[in-house]
């Protein structure tokens, strides 16, 4: 990867002194290879993991050509970008609170129409969205206050903690998602969760303390990784 996008032997040279001090591939680059597709992913911004196409997989399996989905703690906006690839006219919105994601969300989103919003889940949405939504997705932080230190040096040194800590237990934003979500939610809409296989008991009880029929899905592929879906019942 590195050698295809050096425009120079001394550029090769800049960008491998980067990589061995610890940069993210991605972050040199400047791309994510993600559900086949090459994300636009800045320094600064959050890197997509493979293990959240399991997520775009079960939302796509949901939405319908022409449905409105809203991709909150969007990041570089690789979830939205994929769900537009694998489903026709979609109304797509997303947000972020990070200024860096927010810059790089709307260069990935804008030639397929995708409107990006700064600010805090939510909050900075325009009213008209208030039950509209048919596919909510939230790859929110998850990642127990107490386990960052134990992350890779690429994740805790160059990604913005608001993208990986969770509080406490790690849910702090997942349970803020899931009590607004049926606000925002179409009748038959869908909110879908990305979160760790040890936190699905407390996210489903999260999902039908809003109101939301739950569901859980796994794969081998991602063992690791669990897509809570709450339906708008």
């Amino acid at each position: 990867m590195l050698t295809g996008a050096a425009r120079s032997p001394a550029e090769l040279l800049a960008m491998l002194d980067r990589r061995v001090a610890g940069v993210p591939l991605e972050h040199i680059v400047g791309w994510v290879d993600f559900c086949g597709l090459r994300v636009a992913v800045d320094p600064g911004v959050f890197v997509p993991r493979r293990r959240t196409e399991l997520l775009v997989r079960r939302a796509a399996a949901l939405a319908r050509p022409g449905c409105t989905v809203l991709d909150l703690a969007c990041g570089c906006g690789a979830i939205g970008l994929a769900l537009a690839a694998l489903v026709r006219d979609i109304a797509l919105y997303a947000v972020d609170v990070e200024p860096a994601a927010v810059r790089c969300a709307r260069r990935n989103l804008a030639p397929l129409g995708g409107r990006v919003y700064a600010g805090d889940l939510y909050d900075p949405l325009p009213p008209r969205l208030r039950g509209q939504v048919d596919v909510l997705v939230a790859n929110v932080p998850y990642v127990p206050s107490e386990a960052i230190a134990l992350l890779p040096p690429e994740a805790r040194l160059h990604e913005p903690l608001v993208a990986l800590d969770g509080g406490p237990d790690g849910l702090d934003v997942l349970r803020r998602v899931a009590a607004a979500a049926p606000g925002w939610l179409a009748p038959g809409g869908h909110l879908l969760l990305e979160t760790n296989p040890e936190q699905v008991e407390v996210a489903v009880t999260e999902l039908v303390r809003a109101g939301l029929a739950p569901a859980v899905f796994t794969e081998n592929e991602f063992p690791m990784t669990t897509v809570v879906v709450g339906g708008d019942s």
